[in-house]
């Protein structure tokens, strides 16, 4: 099976925690936007460190439609699905509360800290945290979000996070693979900090601490699954996906995310990861 990853400019050598899974694959590292690529020439196209691809949201999801959904892993229309976080409103399972501020709307009232993110963005990109001393700079991220185009996400910080950190579980081929504790990302009052360089991706994500292998409690696990069950049965068994948790007040999890286009998985943290990856490559 002759295999590409499909990557970015930023990465063209991809990113290295999916060096070993590639190496066993042979797989060939190809720019997702670049004209020159025959991707016909492929037997599969595993969407990896495409992380320029917020910027072009549109562009990538009529890529991606292009390539197939023989070849795509995860398929065109599951990309077109988690691509745009109002995804989280289609979802059956229990979310962060969120609100969804299209242009021209504004801040609710809300006594506690905020978030506020785009609706299309990875790395924490144009993403703040804010208390009720600096609702004015929330209000300017809505508009900087709103003047783009895009929906901004507004949700309660859950403090939970401060003090254990999310949780990912990560499915390959429809099977728990490995579990993540992730540290807080978002320094109180302020927009996230972004490193220098092409993607401008938050300078907390590059942390080497940042997350580290962990495990979850049953009622966690069953409720990934759930999440994994419900995009599977839209969609297909997904190739991967990563459901990160949060604890509400009580400690029941609630759903922070689901990354089923590029996310990192983080295969150096689980032993097997790579070769785990492999198979499903082989078997999708």
């Amino acid at each position: 099976m002759r295999v590409a990853f499909a990557t970015c400019s930023a990465f063209p050598q991809g990113w290295e925690d999916d060096h070993p899974a590639a190496r066993l694959l042979e797989a060939e590292y190809r720019c997702w936007d670049d004209p020159a690529v025959k991707w016909e020439r492929y037997d599969r196209v595993v969407i990896r460190s495409t992380w320029d691809y917020t910027k072009r949201v549109e562009e990538f999801v009529a890529w991606s439609r292009r390539v197939g959904a023989e070849l795509l892993r995860n398929v065109p229309d599951l990309v077109a699905f988690n691509a745009d976080k109002r995804y989280l409103r289609e979802l059956g399972v229990p979310s962060v509360p969120t609100w969804f501020l299209e242009p021209g709307e504004t801040l609710p009232a809300h006594e506690g800290e905020l978030v506020v993110k785009p609706n299309v963005s990875a790395g924490a990109r144009e993403t703040g945290r804010f208390g009720a001393g600096t609702r004015e700079l929330a209000g300017a991220l809505v508009d900087q979000i709103h003047a783009s185009g895009r929906t901004a996400l507004v949700q309660p910080y859950m403090s939970a996070i401060d003090e254990r950190g999310e949780t990912a579980l990560v499915f390959l081929a429809g099977e728990l693979s490995h579990v993540l504790r992730k540290q807080a990302v978002l320094g109180p009052d302020e927009v996230a900090p972004t490193a220098p360089g092409e993607l401008g991706v938050a300078r907390a994500m590059l942390r080497e601490d940042l997350v580290g292998a962990s495990a979850c409690s049953d009622h966690e696990r069953d409720f990934a699954q759930s999440v994994l069950d419900e995009i599977t049965e839209r969609f297909g068994t997904p190739l991967y996906a990563r459901v990160d948790l949060v604890p509400d007040e009580r400690g029941a999890p609630l759903l922070l995310e689901l990354e089923a286009v590029e996310p990192n998985l983080y295969l150096a943290h689980s032993r097997g990861g790579a070769e785990r990856l492999a198979a499903a490559v082989l078997a999708s």
